[in-house]
């Protein structure tokens, strides 16, 4: 199977749906320049902003607005990455997971609805899973996988050694999946959104 492929109209259609019923907000868009846009209309004014570490939100444009402060959030990720203070930036990465606004990815998402996360530390499965009131994922169409078993093997075949080769460029040891979170269903309709891109994104 090719996992970086852009799924048909009518894949990408059953996908929604099915994520749609599982109560998870569904917002589907052309291009990665309309989900940049679509992302500074949801996010109130005023609100505090915390982001998972995702190359999706890089190639979108949000990171770099993010760090240009052209914007009128507040930067949780920013003050956590500044702070010098052990005990104050401990208190910053706690109070990162119950932020306003959590933003990132997913790994794979399958035609029935389930979608899946994979993380070395598991730094953003907590917001990802309960503890954030609003969490927003932007997601590349060819992340769509016909079945939960396709979807997991995807992580484990093809976005695992993208993302060990990437930490390594970067002067890391690697990479490994240390959580695999799946979710079936939200308990909390409507915090959770969902924006599919029609446009290869991430890994």
């Amino acid at each position: 199977m090719t996992w970086d492929a852009i799924p048909s109209d009518e894949a990408v259609k059953k996908a929604a749906e099915a994520v749609k019923d599982r109560a998870i907000r569904v917002i589907t868009v052309d291009k990665r320049t309309d989900a940049l846009h679509k992302l500074e209309e949801i996010i109130p004014g005023d609100a505090e902003v915390m982001t998972a570490s995702s190359t999706t939100l890089q190639e979108i444009g949000f990171i770099d607005l993010l760090k240009s402060g052209k914007h009128p959030w507040r930067n949780l990720k920013e003050e956590l990455l500044s702070e010098t203070d052990p005990l104050k930036q401990l208190e910053l990465r706690q109070k990162s997971v119950t932020a306003q606004y959590f933003l990132g990815s997913v790994h794979a998402v399958a035609q029935t609805g389930e979608i899946v996360v994979a993380s070395a530390s598991g730094s953003q499965v907590p917001a990802y899973a309960y503890s954030s009131p609003n969490v927003i994922w932007v997601i590349g169409v060819q992340k769509i996988v016909p079945t939960l078993k396709e979807a997991i093997t995807r992580v484990r075949e093809y976005v695992l050694p993208l993302e060990d080769a990437r930490m390594k460029r970067e002067g890391f040891p690697g990479s490994m999946i240390g959580k695999l979170l799946i979710l079936e269903r939200e308990m909390m309709p409507g915090r959770i959104t969902a924006v599919f891109v029609r446009e290869k994104l991430g890994f």
